[in-house]
Protein backbone atom coordinates (compact mmCIF):
# COMPACT_ATOMS: atom_id res chain seq x y z
CA UNK A 1 0.00 0.00 0.00
CA UNK A 2 1.35 3.50 -0.89
CA UNK A 3 1.96 5.93 2.83
CA UNK A 4 1.77 9.15 3.08
CA UNK A 5 3.26 11.35 5.45
CA UNK A 6 1.70 13.09 8.13
CA UNK A 7 2.00 15.84 10.46
CA UNK A 8 2.80 14.81 13.63
CA UNK A 9 -0.31 14.62 16.66
CA UNK A 10 -2.05 12.31 18.47
CA UNK A 11 -3.05 9.55 16.20
CA UNK A 12 -3.05 6.55 18.00
CA UNK A 13 -6.19 5.00 17.92
CA UNK A 14 -8.72 3.69 19.05
CA UNK A 15 -8.81 4.41 22.94
CA UNK A 16 -10.71 3.70 25.80
CA UNK A 17 -12.94 6.84 26.83
CA UNK A 18 -13.57 7.15 30.51
CA UNK A 19 -15.34 9.40 33.02
CA UNK A 20 -13.15 10.29 35.48
CA UNK A 21 -14.76 11.46 38.50
CA UNK A 22 -12.88 13.84 41.37
CA UNK A 23 -14.23 15.90 44.32
CA UNK A 24 -12.03 18.45 46.70
CA UNK A 25 -13.37 18.07 50.26
CA UNK A 26 -16.55 19.81 50.68
CA UNK A 27 -17.64 20.54 47.71
CA UNK A 28 -19.59 19.05 45.25
CA UNK A 29 -18.15 16.13 42.84
CA UNK A 30 -17.23 16.50 39.40
CA UNK A 31 -16.79 14.07 35.91
CA UNK A 32 -14.62 14.61 33.22
CA UNK A 33 -14.19 12.85 30.37
CA UNK A 34 -10.98 11.43 29.32
CA UNK A 35 -9.59 9.21 26.23
CA UNK A 36 -5.74 10.03 27.53
CA UNK A 37 -5.46 7.33 29.46
CA UNK A 38 -3.70 3.78 29.89
CA UNK A 39 -2.64 1.02 32.05
CA UNK A 40 1.06 1.59 33.33
CA UNK A 41 2.47 -1.62 35.52
CA UNK A 42 0.97 -4.59 37.12
CA UNK A 43 2.52 -4.37 40.24
CA UNK A 44 1.62 -2.57 42.11
CA UNK A 45 -1.50 -1.98 39.75
CA UNK A 46 -1.30 1.51 38.38
CA UNK A 47 -2.72 3.58 35.23
CA UNK A 48 -2.43 7.22 34.04
CA UNK A 49 -4.92 9.91 32.67
CA UNK A 50 -3.54 12.52 31.18
CA UNK A 51 -5.02 16.19 32.11
CA UNK A 52 -4.96 19.57 30.14
CA UNK A 53 -3.73 22.00 32.44
CA UNK A 54 -6.70 24.43 32.10
CA UNK A 55 -9.54 22.05 32.88
CA UNK A 56 -11.28 22.28 36.44
CA UNK A 57 -10.83 18.47 37.31
CA UNK A 58 -7.25 19.18 36.95
CA UNK A 59 -6.86 21.39 40.27
CA UNK A 60 -9.41 18.88 41.76
CA UNK A 61 -7.36 16.14 41.06
CA UNK A 62 -3.95 17.95 42.60
CA UNK A 63 -5.28 18.99 45.22
CA UNK A 64 -7.31 15.84 46.49
CA UNK A 65 -4.36 13.23 45.16
CA UNK A 66 -7.30 10.99 44.44
CA UNK A 67 -9.44 10.11 41.38
CA UNK A 68 -12.07 7.28 39.73
CA UNK A 69 -11.80 5.92 36.62
CA UNK A 70 -16.13 5.28 35.67
CA UNK A 71 -15.49 2.77 32.41
CA UNK A 72 -19.42 4.35 30.65
CA UNK A 73 -21.01 1.63 28.72
CA UNK A 74 -23.03 2.50 25.26
CA UNK A 75 -26.45 4.07 27.32
CA UNK A 76 -23.81 6.27 28.79
CA UNK A 77 -22.35 7.89 25.52
CA UNK A 78 -24.53 11.03 25.50
CA UNK A 79 -23.60 11.64 29.11
CA UNK A 80 -20.04 10.69 28.30
CA UNK A 81 -19.72 13.59 25.54
CA UNK A 82 -21.42 15.63 28.29
CA UNK A 83 -18.89 15.77 30.33
CA UNK A 84 -16.11 16.21 27.87
CA UNK A 85 -17.46 19.70 26.47
CA UNK A 86 -18.95 21.11 29.97
CA UNK A 87 -17.16 22.53 32.65
CA UNK A 88 -17.67 21.86 36.10
CA UNK A 89 -16.93 25.47 37.03
CA UNK A 90 -20.27 26.18 35.93
CA UNK A 91 -22.30 23.42 36.61
CA UNK A 92 -23.13 20.31 38.60
CA UNK A 93 -22.84 17.19 36.16
CA UNK A 94 -24.14 15.12 38.42
CA UNK A 95 -27.09 16.76 38.89
CA UNK A 96 -28.06 17.80 35.07
CA UNK A 97 -27.22 14.05 33.39
CA UNK A 98 -29.37 12.47 36.36
CA UNK A 99 -26.27 10.57 37.54
CA UNK A 100 -25.35 8.99 40.80
CA UNK A 101 -22.66 9.71 43.25
CA UNK A 102 -22.08 6.54 45.07
CA UNK A 103 -19.63 5.96 47.90
CA UNK A 104 -16.27 4.29 47.20
CA UNK A 105 -14.67 1.80 48.78
CA UNK A 106 -11.53 3.07 50.09
CA UNK A 107 -11.27 6.55 48.62
CA UNK A 108 -13.39 9.87 49.99
CA UNK A 109 -13.83 10.30 45.96
CA UNK A 110 -17.19 9.32 44.71
CA UNK A 111 -17.98 6.53 41.75
CA UNK A 112 -20.47 6.94 39.25
CA UNK A 113 -23.24 4.39 39.98
CA UNK A 114 -24.46 3.88 36.41
CA UNK A 115 -20.94 2.79 35.50
CA UNK A 116 -20.55 -0.72 35.22
CA UNK A 117 -16.97 -0.43 36.38
CA UNK A 118 -15.38 1.61 38.62
CA UNK A 119 -11.66 1.88 39.59
CA UNK A 120 -10.41 3.94 42.67
CA UNK A 121 -6.91 5.67 42.54
CA UNK A 122 -4.66 7.52 44.57
CA UNK A 123 -2.01 9.77 42.60
CA UNK A 124 1.18 7.98 43.25
CA UNK A 125 2.98 11.16 41.10
CA UNK A 126 2.16 13.97 38.51
CA UNK A 127 4.52 14.27 35.42
CA UNK A 128 4.43 18.07 33.84
CA UNK A 129 4.64 16.71 29.36
CA UNK A 130 3.70 20.18 28.12
CA UNK A 131 -0.09 20.72 27.11
CA UNK A 132 -0.84 18.40 29.64
CA UNK A 133 0.34 16.86 32.69
CA UNK A 134 0.03 12.90 33.53
CA UNK A 135 -1.48 11.81 36.34
CA UNK A 136 -0.60 8.02 37.66
CA UNK A 137 -2.93 6.23 39.91
CA UNK A 138 -2.06 3.59 42.32
CA UNK A 139 -5.34 1.36 41.96
CA UNK A 140 -6.97 0.88 45.71
CA UNK A 141 -9.63 -1.37 44.92
CA UNK A 142 -12.03 -2.09 41.90
CA UNK A 143 -16.08 -1.87 42.02
CA UNK A 144 -17.82 -4.30 39.25
CA UNK A 145 -21.46 -4.52 38.44
CA UNK A 146 -22.24 -7.86 39.97
CA UNK A 147 -24.26 -9.10 36.52
CA UNK A 148 -20.48 -8.71 35.03
CA UNK A 149 -19.28 -11.49 37.04
CA UNK A 150 -20.68 -15.34 35.57
CA UNK A 151 -20.85 -18.29 37.91
CA UNK A 152 -16.98 -19.50 37.83
CA UNK A 153 -16.25 -16.16 38.85
CA UNK A 154 -14.93 -14.73 35.69
CA UNK A 155 -15.07 -11.39 35.08
CA UNK A 156 -17.10 -10.44 31.28
CA UNK A 157 -16.11 -6.79 30.22
CA UNK A 158 -17.49 -7.94 27.03
CA UNK A 159 -20.81 -8.03 28.17
CA UNK A 160 -21.13 -4.43 29.62
CA UNK A 161 -21.36 -2.68 26.62
CA UNK A 162 -18.39 -0.60 26.46
CA UNK A 163 -17.50 1.99 24.32
CA UNK A 164 -13.99 3.33 22.56
CA UNK A 165 -12.83 7.01 21.26
CA UNK A 166 -11.36 6.78 17.63
CA UNK A 167 -10.30 10.54 16.34
CA UNK A 168 -13.13 12.88 17.82
CA UNK A 169 -15.91 9.82 17.45
CA UNK A 170 -17.44 7.23 19.50
CA UNK A 171 -17.75 3.31 18.93
CA UNK A 172 -19.15 0.59 20.69
CA UNK A 173 -16.55 -2.54 20.75
CA UNK A 174 -17.17 -5.06 17.83
CA UNK A 175 -16.62 -8.09 16.44
CA UNK A 176 -14.72 -10.69 18.75
CA UNK A 177 -11.21 -11.74 17.18
CA UNK A 178 -9.48 -13.96 19.75
CA UNK A 179 -8.01 -14.07 23.06
CA UNK A 180 -4.48 -12.96 24.15
CA UNK A 181 -2.48 -15.53 22.72
CA UNK A 182 -4.70 -17.45 20.34
CA UNK A 183 -2.22 -16.72 17.29
CA UNK A 184 0.68 -19.46 18.92
CA UNK A 185 -1.60 -21.70 20.93
CA UNK A 186 -1.46 -25.53 19.66
CA UNK A 187 -4.81 -26.84 17.99
CA UNK A 188 -5.78 -29.43 20.23
CA UNK A 189 -4.82 -33.12 18.34
CA UNK A 190 -7.11 -36.04 17.49
CA UNK A 191 -6.72 -38.10 20.28
CA UNK A 192 -4.31 -42.06 19.15
CA UNK A 193 -6.90 -44.69 17.37
CA UNK A 194 -9.41 -41.61 16.58
CA UNK A 195 -9.05 -39.83 13.23
CA UNK A 196 -9.60 -35.92 12.67
CA UNK A 197 -13.44 -35.44 14.07
CA UNK A 198 -13.49 -37.91 16.40
CA UNK A 199 -14.39 -40.94 13.97
CA UNK A 200 -12.29 -44.60 15.15
CA UNK A 201 -9.77 -46.12 12.79
CA UNK A 202 -10.80 -49.39 11.05
CA UNK A 203 -8.89 -51.39 9.11
CA UNK A 204 -10.18 -49.79 5.75
CA UNK A 205 -8.22 -46.59 6.88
Amino acid sequence: MEKLEWPAATLLYPLPVVMVSCQRPGEKPNIITIAWTGTVCTKPPMLSISIHRDRFSHEIIRESREFVVNLPSVELAKATDYCGVRSGRNEDKFAVLGLTPAPARKIRTPVIAECPVNIECTVDRIISLGSHDMFIGRIETIQVAGELIDKSGRLDLLSSGLITYVHGHYHAIGKYLGHFGFSVRKKKTARRGTRPGGRRRTKKD
